[in-house]
């Protein structure tokens, strides 16, 4: 698997990039440690508009992927900000997403990979896996053999 910190840079701006960039993160992340300040301040609301749009998925999808109750999503943007543990929630989507799209090139076909079911991942479709740690680390690990040629 691959942690967050050994991640290269481009996956941190991919990652920036999928929750809004820094207009909607009003941070600059560089770094694993970076991004706990950004998690314990609270990532704005705006970054789950942004991640919707880029996954082509309605908010109780984005909602059951992350784990997080459709009513509390919806009450947090309009709040305008998540709480640190929603925010590490949508961050572990966001880095899934972008290494999904580093290893297939495309976010199109990262999005359809993420979208179907996987006999890797017990037909699972890796979507559904990512609202606990061991899911997004199960799917990470996938995504890392298919990176290195195990699963054709």
């Amino acid at each position: 698997m691959t942690s967050f910190a050994a991640l290269a840079p481009e996956t941190f701006r991919s990652v920036e990039n999928l929750l809004g960039g820094r207009g909607v993160l009003r941070a600059k992340p560089h770094t694993a440690l970076d991004w706990i300040e950004v998690i314990r301040n609270g990532i704005p609301a705006a970054a789950v508009e942004s991640l919707l749009k880029a996954m082509q998925l309605s908010q109780s999808e984005l909602a059951r992927a992350l784990g997080i109750p459709q009513r509390t999503l919806a009450r947090r943007k309009r709040e305008g900000v998540l709480n640190s543990e929603e925010s590490a929630k949508l961050l572990r989507l966001a880095r899934v997403v972008g290494r999904a799209n580093e290893v297939f090139e495309d976010l199109e076909a990262a999005l359809h990979w993420l979208k179907s079911p996987n006999s890797a991942l017990s037909g699972a479709t890796p979507l559904s896996l990512l609202d606990t740690d061991i899911g997004a680390e199960s799917v990470l690990d996938t995504l890392g053999r298919i990176e290195h040629g195990v699963f054709a």
